[in-house]
């Protein structure tokens, strides 16, 4: 093969790489709303309840290391809320729930309304205020249906 080939095959293939790199960059960390709107049980991941309002589910696993700074973010969201409640859910033995939940990458989380009805989907670290932002949708909702 001759090396000017070989050197045009492989920029093509960086420029490939470096696109979809790019691409799946962009999707990390942003609010999904086209997400099955299933109903969770919140024994089957281990807590007695959800939320009065809303729930922030959080999955991890032991080595994720973004994990725990994410775990902090959404509690103290969470804290800031009445009626919102945080679940860490560590998948590193639950398989099972990994598979149900399509979870590929940790920190994945979901915000659930008061009935455990997922509203929103993020994969990666999200952003606070984008968060923030979608509680008070969620919760929002259900202010809006008690008055």
């Amino acid at each position: 093969m001759n090396p000017l080939d070989a050197l045009l095959i492989l920029a093509a293939l960086l420029a490939v790489a470096a696109g979809l790199g790019v691409l799946l960059r962009r999707h990390q960390g942003r609010a999904r709303h086209d997400v099955s709107h299933e109903v969770i049980d919140p024994l089957r991941l281990g807590a007695d309840a959800l939320g009065e309002n809303a729930t922030l589910l959080q999955f991890s696993t032991e080595m994720c290391a973004k994990c725990p700074g994410v775990h902090r973010m959404l509690a103290a969201v969470a804290d800031r809320h009445d009626g919102v409640r945080h679940l860490d859910v560590d998948l590193t033995h639950r398989p099972d729930i990994a598979k149900h939940f399509h979870v590929l990458q940790t920190p994945t989380t979901l915000i659930l309304d008061e009935r455990g009805v997922v509203q929103t989907r993020f994969g990666g670290v999200p952003r606070r205020d984008v968060v923030e932002l979608e509680v008070l949708r969620v919760a929002g909702a259900v202010e809006a249906e008690r008055v």
